[in-house]
């Protein structure tokens, strides 16, 4: 064996990471790799240099030995180039190229490895509005899916009833066609049997061989207390059918609110307003507040002002999980009276005066204030 520069051949330098040898093999083994370069003898020849290299330096004890005493000194290790890797290196190598080779089957062993194995099936996402006193209780809808399932007639066979698969003749049952090049056997995945191994000489005439169909459901969904805007849910199983039986998908639910009348949710917490009279905000007093069950009476104190807010502990939204529930949150929007009547403002004007409130000087006031304002 000649003496071979392996830091050369891979473009690291002596201080390279397994990593980055790990990064500059896999650069050439894509690039000179006897698939991308059919017939090339020269091409062929750097893809077996780098993968010679790639073993002896991503080894931490043939590096060692390599450095010291160079390729010659690999020799009494057993190593003899190429053909002389153990069999421990070769997945590596599979992992390394699996971009490439994984598309032919391939196996450095020459073993049989199919592509066309069961699949789980695909997931579905919809989404579903309802009503913020759904959302506190909890509900249940029915939903419509438009899903694929197993054909009803054959059961997901494929098969017309009364007849089974017989093995592909391209193949001869095998899934693939193997091919050698190189050093290396290929495989392909067989093209008549995509894989499988069987052929379906008598298909379904429901669903044409395929053993899925397109249908209609409609489903039942239970949705729990306390869900917010954006909650999504997951139904396990009621997805579409996979191929060749590998399971059945998912159904994620995505939770829409509508817009409620009276209340605005942030978290567990509600949040409304009240109006009342400008007598009871002066006076004190008790008024109702919506909650979403029912009606609840709150005391007003007398001298309430415009935007007070008032929280009821407890009246808010229940924990998603049944975990406590929020607190409601009534904010007091205080309605000043129009068209008062003649008696109604003279009662206005002698509670001015019992208060000591003179409203022409307070006009005045305000308009000295503006005026020495703006001067």
């Amino acid at each position: 064996m000649s003496e071979k520069d392996y830091y050369k051949i891979l473009g690291v330098s002596r201080n390279a990471t397994p990593e980055e040898i790990k990064k500059a093999y896999r650069r050439l083994a894509l690039k000179y790799h006897p698939d991308r370069n059919p017939g090339d003898k020269e091409a062929e020849e750097k893809f077996k240099e780098a993968a010679e290299a790639y073993s002896v330096l991503i080894d931490p004890e043939k590096r060692r030995i390599y450095d010291r005493y160079g390729v010659s000194g690999l020799r009494g290790e057993g190593f003899t180039g190429f053909s002389g890797f153990d069999s421990s290196i070769f997945q590596e190598f599979e992992d390394i190229l699996g971009d490439i080779l994984g598309d032919f089957g391939f196996d450095f062993f020459g073993r049989r490895r199919r592509r066309y194995r069961p699949q789980r099936g695909r997931d579905l996402w919809l989404e579903l509005e309802i009503s913020l006193e759904e959302a506190y209780s909890g509900t249940t809808k029915e939903v419509t899916l438009i899903r694929t399932d197993f054909c009803p007639k054959c059961q997901g066979s494929g098969l017309k009833p009364g007849t089974r698969k017989i093995p592909c003749p391209t193949c001869g049952g095998a899934g693939e066609v193997r091919y050698h090049q190189g050093f290396f056997t290929f495989s392909r995945t067989c093209s008549h049997c995509y894989g499988t191994g069987e052929i379906i000489e008598h298909p379904c005439n429901e669903c044409g061989g395929s053993g899925k169909i397109k249908r209609k459901d409609k489903l039942k969904v239970k949705i729990p207390p306390g869900v917010d805007n954006g909650t999504k849910l997951k139904l396990q199983g009621e997805g579409e059918v996979g191929d060749l039986y590998g399971g059945k998908g998912d159904l994620y639910i995505t939770i829409r609110i509508k817009k409620h009348e009276i209340f605005t949710r942030k978290g567990n917490d509600l949040f409304c307003e009240r109006e009342i009279s400008m007598v009871k905000a002066t006076l004190g007093g008790t008024i109702e507040v919506p909650t979403m069950e029912g009606k609840e009476k709150i005391k007003i104190p007398e001298g309430t002002q415009p935007g007070e807010v008032f929280r009821i502990k407890g009246k808010g939204m229940r924990s998603l999980g049944g975990h406590g529930k929020g607190d409601l949150y009534v904010k007091i929007k205080v309605v000043i009276p129009k068209n008062l009547s003649k008696e109604e403002k003279e009662l206005l004007k002698n509670l001015a005066h019992l208060r000591g409130e003179d409203l022409e000087d307070e006009k005045e006031n305000i308009f000295q204030k503006t005026k020495k304002f703006f001067n």
